[in-house]
């Protein structure tokens, strides 16, 4: 019970300080942990993690709103499409063995956190706003089908992919995409956490409730203090953070399971 609870309070607390620092999907540090160290079903790992994600994205949305971090217009139209296609993910999901869905999810993280340290993201908000409106409208549909499937298939991509969306097919820069991402995912997480429950029935409610109120609480605290560092920065823990996550879970993995596969 003990080692249950120290891992949750673990997990929350990383989930929300990526959530509210890099608009991660709460399920990049949730899933890979309750699946890695509790043995946890991933596919039951992934719906405790997508409704820990559901507080904690919507108030980092709220914080970076009142920081005017956050594009409400043009994020309507991904979010609508990603929410469609998440229940398609969750379905798709539960079909795929618990083992490669884990395995999944840390490696997403390791690729992301790559991206933002070899590649990092310089654009402003001027550069942003050239990009044509009908351009966009297409490239946030194509997006949000591939982001939605992602999210609700093994739960990481929520985050990870939309920002990954943001930045580089649809020109954001770092800190409108995290905010336009974290108020996207406060209803994608949502849409996936019903459907996984619908699918698999209700998860421990211990952990749940741990996960929940950790990753809410650090989610806060992070998105304050991420609306008040400089770009780099961003790129820099983003990256870090990311990649050592994806790194640690894949060393765990191969100490506990003798392999990766």
């Amino acid at each position: 019970m003990l080692n249950t609870i120290i891992i949750c309070l673990i997990a929350g607390i990383g989930a929300g300080v990526g959530t509210g620092f890099a608009g991660m999907s709460a399920a990049v540090v949730i899933s890979p942990m309750l699946f890695t160290f509790l043995g946890m079903d991933a596919f039951e790992a992934v719906g405790i993690a997508l409704a820990s994600d559901v507080l904690a994205s919507a108030f980092s949305a709220i914080t970076y709103a009142k920081h005017k971090n956050i594009d409400i217009k043009n994020g309507l139209i991904m979010m609508i499409t990603v929410l469609v296609f998440t229940f398609a993910g969750s379905l798709t999901g539960k079909l795929v063995p618990s083992k490669a869905l884990g395995n999944l999810t840390f490696l997403s993280s390791f690729l992301v956190g790559i991206k933002f340290l070899l590649f990092p993201d310089k654009k402003t908000k001027e550069q942003q706003e050239k990009q044509s409106a009908k351009k966009k409208i297409i490239q946030s549909v194509l997006c949000g089908i591939y982001i939605g499937f992602i999210c609700g298939f093994m739960g990481a991509g929520g985050g990870l992919m939309m920002l990954f969306c943001l930045t580089t097919f649809l020109g954001y820069e770092l800190k409108t995409a995290i905010g336009t991402s974290v108020f996207i995912m406060t209803f994608s997480a949502l849409s996936g956490a019903v459907s996984h429950f619908y699918i698999n029935g209700m998860p421990d409610p211990l952990i749940l409730s741990i996960c929940s109120v950790t990753t809410f609480i650090f989610a806060i605290l992070a998105a304050k203090i991420a609306n008040k560092v400089s770009t780099k920065t961003l790129n820099l823990i983003t990256g870090i953070f990311l990649t050592l996550l994806g790194i640690a879970m894949l060393l765990f993995k191969i100490i506990i399971n003798k392999s990766i596969l």
